[in-house]
């Protein structure tokens, strides 16, 4: 009886190990959460994915992405936050100012990865740039400072400029800072400055009518999340009404406005990749630097500049990354 039941016990033993070997040769899937103010329809997250797979990582095999949009309306943050957090996700890549605000306030432990934020110390989210010193680390990005630069590239195309217009997100705190440089630099230029605000389709619409009626020669669009969503349309308002426009977004640019002139976001979350990677391999993001932007790239739309019967310099078109025809 004790020989058989001892064959018994070896052949279960047996059985079971290859189950048990096979058990630990299961990778971990590791869940990315993306938390963003827009939509997944403005093709930028894709360099997360990009970045991931450049690194050596299979989507479906040891990393997904749970990604939580907000469709432009912000105060839909905070409840996509606490969602991922609920969802138990290994980790959040959020873009906007907002989006980690929201995500900060859902969590303390889970890493934070930020992918484009303008003032990082300055919003709390870090202690310091080279030792942020909490859960939150990535990329931040200098709209603010490249507003000004928007103003002087406008003026190399316009050399008459006297009046801009500048849309703004009055949901959107960093565009309140975009405005104050604008208008710093136009004060020195002797420019007159309309900021106009808008929050949704109607609001842009009823936007371009108020430039239309102050007279605008030209106009800026303030980096936003929603502009970002909308720029088929604010670039089709701008030809419609014959104005210049210039943005921070390469998309709205090769949508139909005139120029842009910042960072590529694509690649600010490709980017964002190499931060998620080092966390899940056990970095600390309290000890990992913020990643400060050292690329720009300027595009130019020059069948654009001929619907506006707009002349571009050559020496502005030579300076281009990109043109568009």
């Amino acid at each position: 009886m004790k020989s058989v039941l001892r064959r018994v016990l070896v052949c279960a033993v047996a059985l079971a190990a290859p189950f048990a070997s096979f058990a630990q040769q299961q990778p971990k899937v590791w869940r990315i959460g993306l938390l963003a103010p827009d939509s997944s329809s403005t093709g930028i997250y894709a360099g997360l994915q990009q970045g991931m797979r450049g690194l050596g990582y299979l989507e479906g095999k040891n990393f997904s992405i749970e990604g939580r949009f907000a469709e432009g309306i912000y105060d839909r943050l905070p409840g996509l936050a606490a969602d991922l957090v609920r969802s138990r996700v290994d980790i959040i890549v959020a873009g906007s100012t907002l989006s980690v605000q929201a995500a900060r306030q859902a969590t303390s432990t889970i890493p934070i990865v930020m992918a484009a934020v303008p003032d990082p110390v300055g919003e709390g989210f870090v202690a310091r740039l080279a030792r942020p010193g909490g859960n939150i680390t990535g990329l931040s990005n200098i709209v603010t400072e490249v507003s000004a630069k928007h103003l002087e590239l406008l003026r190399g195309v316009i050399p008459k400029l006297s009046r801009v217009a500048v849309l703004v997100n009055p949901h959107n705190p960093s565009d309140s800072l975009i405005l104050e440089q604008i208008q710093g630099a136009a004060y020195s230029a002797g420019l007159k400055v309309l900021a106009v605000e808008a929050s949704t389709a109607p609001q842009i619409e009823a936007a371009f009518v108020l430039m239309s009626r102050a007279r605008s020669e030209a106009l800026i669009v303030a980096a936003d999340a929603y502009f970002d969503m909308q720029r088929d349309q604010i670039a089709g308002l701008a030809i419609k009404n014959r104005v210049p426009a210039i943005s921070s977004s390469r998309e709205m640019t090769q949508a139909g406005g005139l120029m842009s002139y910042g960072q590529n976001l694509a690649e600010h979350y490709r980017r964002a990749a190499t931060y998620v990677d080092k966390i899940l391999k056990g970095a600390k993001p309290a000890n990992l630097p913020v990643e400060q932007p050292t690329v720009l790239e300027l595009i130019i739309n020059r069948k654009t500049a001929k619907a506006l019967g707009v002349t571009i310099p050559r020496e502005l078109e030579l300076r281009a990354d990109r043109v568009v025809e």
